[in-house]
């Protein structure tokens, strides 16, 4: 019985609220046809309240059932392959990738945590600023530095004689090949009397190394410039730099002032192509309008915190594991050697990763931004590389685009294949890292040319077997363990020969 009364008290509300609502609805029709707006029955069953009171007095059993949408199914199970298999079509794996960084850092903060705990604090901020100013080995580097302005207005001079029809084509190509040839084993003989730091001097060697590539694309732009007998077809300077938000359109007026040839010969246009960041020579560089201040303090910030980063790394990581591999490459501890150099690839590496953001955004940046240089391609997606070939061409565009325009290509229209000529640009490459790396160290043990000769078979078995992932996780392993072996060998070998064990 009470039951039955319960019941019918539930019955009987559902009753007065079904019929509140219908004469709520019947009252607001009835007031919008007036034009007023009615806050009755009808208002309060659809602001909820009446719709909650409604479901909570109803006992489950007498809630209607819930209509089928249309065309729906009950079958549960389909035709499917799982996220693992290739031929799911599933890619999303952002969270394994995650995983991936949250494990690397883990790992390299316990080793961290265990070289400071072994070898304690060794990083020293001073201790670089300090020992170059009581070293007087160091200066020469900068004294050899400023003398390359001898060569470069030899080039100057001949330029200018040629323009004027004073010397013969042959004698100045002479002329230039003596002056290239003297730039390249002054500094080298310089640096192997003196015997200045190999930091030191190996930043001179590449400023003149820099310096030997844009003479020789000087010299040659020039000389097709003379060639066409008439003025040649250059762009205007309208090309724009592009901040990190888009194109900045309003940085000022643009130049659009065209330079031909022989105008383009003065000391104010040979001096800025010199300290452009660029190898190859134009008449007419694309110019920005105006420096952005703040994009250059972010890069300068940059560069000072990272090179007091490597400069740590260097002193923390490297120096102590080079000392501990000392020994075992004196006994030639086959196991032991393998296990160092594995050990070193990795401090190595990561200095490496380093320095390519110091120098080629950071540094290259802060200079195109005071030049107002336009072209800030330094360069590409070379992480995504699949193939050894895209690698050198993506890593370092202006060099790539040097080899393409002043070696490979004039060899194919010579007559050569693309083999040669890809062989001819990884030989030169290999012959100027042995020239930055052994003179400086007053040795010769060809480490570097043979690992930048041993890219030209790996990279001809990589893009024949190994494609797609497989093809960048290759070159990634010849980045990681290749190269920086070669350079590690070189430092080995260096602190052999000036330390007794």
């Amino acid at each position: 019985m009470e039951l039955n009364g319960v019941h019918s008290r539930c019955v009987t509300a559902k009753n007065n609220i079904q019929q509140g609502e219908l004469n709520g609805g019947q009252a607001n029709g009835q007031s919008m046809q007036n034009g007023v707006h009615s806050t009755d029955g009808g208002q309060l069953a659809k602001s909820g309240k009446w719709s909650h009171f409604s479901w909570w007095y109803e006992p489950e059993f007498m809630v209607p059932p819930k209509k089928k949408r249309e065309n729906s199914s009950s079958v549960i199970h389909t035709v499917a392959d799982s996220f693992f298999s290739t031929s799911s079509g599933f890619d999303n794996f952002r969270g394994l990738l995650n995983l991936c960084i949250v494990l690397l850092f883990l790992s390299n903060a316990r080793v961290a945590l265990e070289n400071i705990i072994k070898y304690g604090i060794l990083v020293d901020p001073i201790a670089y600023v300090s020992f170059f100013l009581r070293d007087p080995y160091n200066w020469p580097s900068f004294s050899l530095t400023m003398l390359s302005n001898i060569f470069i207005q030899v080039a100057f001079t001949t330029e200018i004689l040629l323009s004027k029809r004073k010397i013969s084509e042959r004698i100045g190509a002479i002329i230039h090949v003596i002056n290239l040839v003297i730039l390249l084993v002054f500094p080298a003989s310089v640096v192997l009397y003196i015997h200045p730091t190999p930091l030191c001097s190996s930043a001179a060697l590449g400023a003149y190394t820099i310096l030997f590539l844009k003479l020789i694309s000087y010299a040659c732009v020039n000389k097709w410039c003379r060639g066409q007998g008439i003025r040649p077809i250059v762009r205007q300077k309208t090309s724009l730099s592009f901040s990190e938000g888009g194109q900045s359109a309003m940085n000022g007026k643009l130049e659009t002032t065209v330079v031909t040839y022989p105008n383009n010969l003065n000391q104010k246009d040979l001096y800025y192509y010199i300290f452009a960041p660029t190898l190859c020579y134009e008449l007419n560089f694309p110019r920005s309008a105006r420096i952005r201040k703040r994009f250059l303090i972010k890069r300068v910030i940059e560069m000072l915190f990272l090179a007091q980063l490597m400069a740590g790394l260097v002193q923390q990581w490297m120096v102590p594991t080079i000392n501990n591999s000392m020994k075992p490459f004196h006994e030639s501890n086959l196991s032991r050697t393998v296990e160092r150099l594995l050990k070193l690839a990795i401090p190595n590496h990561i200095i490496w990763l380093t320095f390519f953001y110091w120098f080629f955004h950071s540094c290259l940046n802060v200079l195109a931004e005071l030049l107002r240089f336009g072209d800030r391609v330094f360069y590409r997606d070379w992480w995504n590389s699949e193939t050894v070939q895209s690698f050198w061409q993506n890593w370092n565009v202006p060099v790539h685009r040097w080899a393409s325009r002043h070696l490979y290509k004039p060899m194919l229209q010579a007559g050569f294949t693309k083999f040669q000529g890809q062989v001819a640009v990884f030989l030169a490459s290999a012959f100027f890292h042995e020239y930055l790396v052994s003179i400086p160290l007053r040795m010769f043990r060809l480490w570097a040319f043979s690992g930048m000769v041993g890219q030209i078979p790996f990279a001809f078995l990589v893009s024949k077997f190994l494609h797609g992932q497989a093809g960048n996780m290759a070159v990634w392993v010849s980045l990681i363990i290749g190269q920086p072996i070669a350079i590690l060998m070189y430092v080995h070998d260096y602190y052999v020969l000036n330390s007794q064990l």
